[in-house]
C-alpha cells in the first residue's frame, strides 16, 4: 500500500508542478484529438445530413455500413492506416507514418462513422417532420439543412463531445500508427500503457488522472447539454 500512496503523491504533484513531459504528452493528444475531431465533423456532418434528406437505392446499405464502422476495432483502423503509409504501401511517399499526421488519419477512421450515423439520425428525425413545411414554403435543401442543424445544435453538440471521447481514449490505432516515440507521438493513452509497463507508476497516474478528468468532463457536459434540450423542449 505504500508504493501505492506513495505513486499517487507523486502524481499529483506532477499535476500540479506543471511537469513539462507531463504537460507536452496532454498538449499533443489535445491536439491530435481536437484536429481529428474537426476533420471527422467536416467530413461525418455533410455525409449524415445527405444520407437523413435523401433516399436512394443503396442508402440502407451506407447506414447499416456507418452503423458498423462506429464499432470497428481500433486495431484494425490503425494495421489498415499503417499499410498504406506504410514505405512499401500506396501512400508511402508521403513519409507520415509515426507522426501525429498518421494518428489524425487513425482517430479521423474512428471517429467520423460516429458523427455520421449519429447526426443523420438527429437531422432525419427532424427532417421527417418538418419536410412538409419546408416544401409548401418552398426551401431549398441547403437551407433546410442549416435549419435542422440550428435546430439540433444541442443534440449535435453530444454527438461532437461523444467523437472527442472517443479520440482522446483511443490506444490500439495510435499505437501502431504513431510508435508511441517520445517528444513527437507520445499521447496520454501510449503513454500511461508504456509508463505502467516500464513500473513508473507515478506518470502513468498522473496521465490516468488527467485523461479520466477529461472524460468525466465530456460525459458531465454532454449530459448537461441533453438535459438543457429536454428542457427547452418542454417549455
Amino acid at each position: 500500500m505504500q508504493i501505492f500512496s506513495d505513486s499517487f503523491t507523486t502524481a499529483f504533484f506532477l499535476i500540479i508542478s506543471g511537469d513539462p513531459d507531463l504537460y507536452e504528452i496532454i498538449f499533443l493528444s489535445i491536439k491530435v484529438s481536437l484536429t481529428s475531431l474537426l476533420g471527422s465533423i467536416i467530413i461525418g456532418l455533410p455525409v449524415g445530413a445527405f444520407l437523413a434528406i435523401h433516399r436512394f437505392k443503396m442508402r440502407s446499405v451506407l447506414l447499416s455500413v456507418l452503423n458498423a464502422l462506429m464499432g470497428m476495432p481500433p486495431v484494425v483502423v490503425g494495421l489498415i492506416v499503417y499499410l498504406y503509409l506504410s514505405r512499401s504501401g500506396p501512400l508511402g511517399f508521403l513519409n507520415l507514418l509515426y507522426s501525429p499526421t498518421a494518428m489524425i488519419i487513425a482517430q479521423m477512421l474512428l471517429v467520423t462513422p460516429i458523427i455520421a450515423a449519429l447526426s443523420a439520425q438527429i437531422i432525419e428525425d427532424l427532417h421527417i417532420e418538418y419536410k412538409d413545411l419546408f416544401r409548401s414554403l418552398n426551401v431549398s435543401t441547403s437551407k433546410a439543412v442549416v435549419a435542422y442543424i440550428i435546430d439540433a445544435r444541442m443534440s449535435l453538440l453530444t454527438v461532437v463531445l461523444a467523437g472527442f471521447g472517443r479520440a482522446i481514449s483511443e490506444v490500439g490505432a495510435v499505437s501502431i500508427v504513431g510508435g508511441n516515440i517520445d517528444h513527437l507521438t507520445r499521447v496520454m493513452t501510449t503513454a500511461i500503457a508504456l509508463e505502467t509497463s516500464k513500473g513508473n507508476l507515478s506518470l502513468a497516474l498522473a496521465l490516468g488522472i488527467i485523461l479520466l478528468t477529461i472524460a468525466l468532463g465530456i460525459n458531465l457536459l454532454a449530459a448537461h447539454a441533453k438535459n438543457w434540450v429536454m428542457e427547452k423542449q418542454d417549455v
